[in-house]
């Protein structure tokens, strides 16, 4: 688990670093960003994790996604791993929404996917273990999770299989039910086979259907995204109604799918996640 430091730089008074690791739940090499802020010895900070979209890896929200200012501001520790096992002998496929880039956070059990696909134990069991051991100014003890798109997907189904871990969740533009989104749909028949029963442990609107909670949720969705009838927004508002699950859905008026909508509101995340990270 040892692991090697890719890059450091000084950004707005903490440090931007990128990693890699030998993954041992992937099996291959895996590289992570984190910014940590600027702390005096000793002292333990909170964590927010973020969840990357369909082909990103950690770079995409590093370089444009915002939230250096912010989290130095409310002194929170900003991670982002990448969304897949990746480099020789590592299954693709053709297309962006499936295969490496595309890994759904979940682990396959379909050949040939099943060998590396395991994101599902990276990010709730191997990374988390990493960055406990190896950043001893991260408290683990105050966690938060976002993410965009395929990694709004990831964050609201990893949060409500793993209620006590996380203070506070929340996404940008999410796959709100990937049962009924053809991403979704191809990679669950892909990386799970045709079980349905196992599907929904990965769809966010099934998970709170069969009884999983969360204190609260904030979601930023742009009215102008290309993929919302992938997206279904309604379908998570639906469910978090019926199950009484406070949830703030933002439709942001003019806004798409990319960086610039992720960026514009992304000082307003770190600080709704900060404020719940507090004490």
């Amino acid at each position: 688990m040892a692991l090697e430091t890719v890059s450091t730089s000084t950004s707005h008074g903490g440090i931007q670093g990128v990693y890699r690791h030998a993954s041992t739940a992937t099996g291959t090499p895996m590289t992570f960003s984190v910014f940590v802020p600027a702390h005096d010895p000793g002292e333990r900070l909170p964590v927010l994790w973020y969840l990357s979209g369909l082909t990103c890896t950690h770079a995409n929200v590093t370089e444009k996604g915002e939230f250096r200012a912010a989290c130095a501001e409310h002194r929170v520790i900003f991670i982002a791993p990448d969304t897949s096992p990746r480099g020789e002998g590592v299954p693709d496929a053709e297309g962006y929404d499936f295969g490496q880039g595309a890994g759904f956070y979940l682990d396959a059990t379909q050949a040939p996917w099943s060998t590396h696909f395991h994101m599902r134990s990276y990010i709730e069991d191997e990374l988390p273990a990493l960055i406990e051991a190896e950043f001893p100014m991260a408290d683990m003890a105050r966690q938060s999770i976002t993410g965009h798109s395929m990694g709004g997907h990831g964050a609201l189904t990893i949060a409500l299989r793993n209620p006590d871990r996380f203070r506070s969740v929340s996404a940008f533009a999410p796959i709100a039910s990937a049962m009924n989104s053809s991403w979704g749909e191809k990679a669950l028949a892909g990386y799970l086979g045709t079980n349905l029963a196992a599907w929904r442990a990965h769809d966010a609107c099934a998970l709170i259907a069969d009884g999983a909670r969360l204190p609260e949720l904030l979601v930023d969705q742009g009215d102008a995204d290309d993929f919302l009838k992938q997206l279904k927004p309604e379908l998570l508002r639906e469910a978090c109604d019926a199950a009484g699950i406070p949830l703030t859905l933002r439709m942001q008026p003019g806004y798409d799918h990319s960086y610039y909508f992720i960026s514009t509101f992304m000082p307003d995340h770190v600080a709704w996640h900060a404020k719940r990270l507090d004490g």
